[in-house]
C-alpha cells in the first residue's frame, strides 16, 4: 500500500469547464437504485436476512431464517415504489439512470424491458446487493462478470456503466482492466467526471453522491420527511446553479424504490423535480450521457 495512491488534489483551483449541451449551468442526474430481490436473504443462499437501508432501524441480525417483514419492505419497492417514481419522470419526459442489481432485475424481466422502453439507462449495480469489502478478489471478479453477462442477456445490450456501491479495494482495478465499460460511478470525490489513471487502463469516473441521496431516510440522523429531503436537494442545486455561471458541474440524486417511492417521501422528490423544471439552462440527463460527453470533449490521453 502506498499513501501516494490517493489523489487529494483533483483538478485543483483550475477546474475544466465541461461545456454541457445548450450551455447548461448544471447537469442534473437522477439515479434509481433497483435492489429488490438482490438483498441478503436465506432463499438466495445467504447466511441471514438483510439489515441495511430499510424502514426497520436498527434491523436485527437474523441468521439462518427468513425475516418476513424485511422481505416485504423490499417488495414494496418493486410492487409500488418503482412505478410511482417512473410515472413522475416519464410524465416530465426526464430520463433516469437505473443502478440495477443483476440478480434482482433478473427476477423481474418485464421491469427491465419497461426501463428500456421508457428511455432510461440501465447500469450494472453488482450481481448481488451485498458488501464486497471482505469478499475475495476471485469471487468479486466472478460476480462482476456475472452481473455484466446477466444484464447483457436480459437487456439485449451491454450496460455502459458500473456501480458496486459497497466496494472492496479491488473493485476499480477489476473494472478498469477486465471490462470495457464506458464509466464507473464508484467514487464520491468530485462534482465533475475525471479519468483515473492508477490502473492498467484509464477508467472514466462519473462520481456519485451519498448526501443528496434518499438513503438518509434510513439513517438515525438523516431525513425525517420529504420536506427535509427537498430542502437539502434545493440548497445543493442552488449553490451549484449559481456557481455554474462560471464553473458548471453536475449534481447526482440517489433514489431507492422502497424509500423515495413511499408516498410521504415521494412528495419531497416531486417538489424538487418541479423546482428544477422551473429553471432554464439545466441539463437533466443519464449518467451515460455525461460519460459520453466527457469522452468526446476530454479524452483520456489529453488529461493524463
Amino acid at each position: 500500500m502506498d499513501k501516494n495512491d490517493r489523489n487529494l488534489a483533483g483538478y485543483g483551483e483550475k477546474r475544466p469547464n465541461p461545456h454541457w449541451p445548450d450551455d447548461a449551468r448544471i447537469a442534473v442526474q437522477f439515479v434509481l437504485n433497483y435492489e429488490e430481490g438482490g438483498e441478503n436473504c436465506v432463499l438466495y443462499g445467504d447466511e441471514g436476512a438483510e439489515t441495511f437501508l430499510s424502514d426497520i432501524m436498527p434491523a436485527p441480525d437474523i441468521v439462518g431464517m427468513r425475516h418476513m417483514s424485511m422481505e416485504s419492505l423490499f417488495e414494496y419497492g418493486s410492487r409500488a415504489g418503482v412505478w410511482r417514481i417512473l410515472r413522475l419522470f416519464e410524465e416530465r419526459g426526464w430520463p433516469l439512470t437505473v443502478f440495477a442489481v443483476a440478480s434482482a432485475l433478473a427476477n423481474y424481466p418485464a421491469l427491465a424491458r419497461r426501463f428500456l422502453h421508457g428511455g432510461h439507462e440501465v447500469a450494472a449495480h453488482g450481481y448481488r446487493w451485498i458488501d464486497y469489502q471482505n469478499v475475495t478478489v476471485d469471487e468479486e471478479r466472478d460476480h462482476i462478470a456475472k452481473a455484466i453477462d446477466s444484464l447483457t442477456e436480459l437487456l439485449e445490450e451491454r450496460p455502459g456503466g458500473w456501480y458496486t456501491g459497497r466496494t472492496s479495494p479491488n473493485t476499480l482495478d477489476i473494472i478498469s482492466n477486465e471490462h470495457d465499460l464506458v464509466y464507473c460511478a464508484d467514487d464520491y470525490s468530485d462534482d465533475l467526471p475525471f479519468w483515473d489513471h492508477r490502473f492498467g487502463s484509464p477508467l472514466l469516473i462519473v462520481p456519485y453522491a451519498l448526501d443528496t441521496n434518499d438513503m438518509r431516510y434510513a439513517a438515525a440522523h438523516g431525513f425525517a420527511n420529504g420536506e427535509q429531503f427537498f430542502a437539502y436537494l434545493k440548497d445543493t442545486f442552488d449553490v451549484l446553479y449559481a456557481e455554474g455561471a462560471e464553473r458548471p458541474a453536475m449534481m447526482s440524486i440517489g433514489l431507492h424504490c422502497r424509500l423515495a417511492g413511499k408516498p410521504g417521501r415521494f412528495a419531497g422528490l416531486k417538489k424538487f423535480v418541479e423546482y428544477v423544471a422551473d429553471h432554464d439552462r439545466v441539463w437533466v440527463c443519464r449518467r451515460l450521457d455525461i460519460a459520453n460527453h466527457w469522452r468526446a470533449n476530454f479524452p483520456a490521453e489529453e488529461t493524463r
